[in-house]
């Protein structure tokens, strides 16, 4: 026992992160059986479950990719986080605000409930009611192939298209996010063209990526906005930390609160299987894991996520003395 804390002593800091984050990788695909991937959309019901990959890119230090961090998956709800800088940076936050609100929703992800009182509107821009909402404004500014462009910028991966596949099968099967949109038509927040919207809304869903490309957009929140190499700023300080902060209370739907606790670092899901996390001026991570749980989270991706945020203490609450089985 005693030579193996003494070779652990001798271990280089990166090299005690590898060893944590493959830990951690190897509890996390144990309760891969316990999630499922979405069927809802078809194309996506015939994903592999039991895939799994992470890419951790830290402000200074080697970056670090594990499992298939390198497979690429379509992005789904993680693109609502590019459409929102993109939303702040064009648009500007009032108006951006006046179409959705910055609060918890509290419901699922595609969920109605809300948007069906008088005088209501999304509660926040990272559901899908919020974001086709934004989609809304941002089809009168700019078109998909822009959106793109920035994405591939943004991610720092040119090889980043739409899945046409997907696409096809999400734009077939989207019953639900049209029933949004013209609920969201009906109450004047949406006055762009439904079908217009929902072409773009989709599309920005279908782009495929990679953990990597997530983890290098977490790492330019992680830098206030500002690419780490070349100090070019990508977005504006505000935008960065508004960003951020509706990942951290909003970013993994009505599992949000939970999440925060466990993990603490904002992240946003997709049902992809995507997860994009920030360590604030320390990290940018991305994770793949297409088993959801029932909230339509990655289920080993959140568990991960949650075993590397405590013991490397990425957790903005972290607490040596918290035990977490309490």
């Amino acid at each position: 026992m005693n030579n193996i804390i003494d070779r652990y002593r001798e271990l280089t800091e990166a090299d005690k992160t590898k060893v944590i984050i493959s830990s951690a990788m190897a509890e996390a695909r144990k309760i891969i059986p316990g999630g499922n991937v979405a069927t809802y959309i078809p194309e996506l019901g015939n994903v592999d479950p039991n895939q799994l990959g992470i890419c951790l890119f830290p402000l200074t230090g080697e970056k670090i990719c594990m499992g298939d961090y390198n497979k690429r998956f379509t992005i789904q709800s993680v693109s609502k986080v590019i459409a929102l800088i993109l939303a702040l940076e064009v648009c500007g936050a009032k108006r951006v605000f006046e179409k959705t609100g910055a609060e918890p929703s509290g419901e699922a992800f595609n969920s109605l409930v809300e948007l069906d009182r008088e005088n209501s509107r999304p509660y926040n821009p990272l559901i899908n009611s919020g974001a086709i909402a934004i989609a809304s404004e941002l089809v009168k500014e700019i078109s998909f192939y822009d959106l793109l462009r920035f994405t591939r910028v943004i991610c720092d991966d040119p090889e980043i298209n739409i899945n046409e596949d997907v696409f096809k099968s999400e734009i077939s099967t989207c019953s639900r996010n049209r029933a949004i949109a013209y609920l969201l038509e009906s109450k004047g927040l949406i006055t762009s063209d439904v079908d217009d919207t929902l072409n773009f809304y989709t599309k920005c869903c279908s782009m495929d990526v990679t953990a990597e490309s997530l983890a290098n957009l977490g790492r330019i929140l992680a830098n206030d906005g500002v690419f780490k190499e070349t100090g070019d700023r990508i977005m504006t300080s505000s935008t960065a930390r508004i960003v951020k902060t509706l990942m951290l209370t909003c970013g993994m739907y009505d599992g949000s609160g939970t999440f925060a606790i466990q993990v603490g670092i904002p992240a946003k899901s997709g049902v992809g299987g995507g997860l994009l996390a920030v360590s604030d001026k320390r990290a940018g991570i991305g994770v793949f894991g297409p088993a959801l749980d029932e909230k339509g989270n990655s289920i080993a991706g959140i568990n991960l996520l949650r075993n590397i945020s405590n013991k490397l203490r990425l957790n903005l609450f972290y607490d040596p003395e918290w035990n977490e089985d309490e």
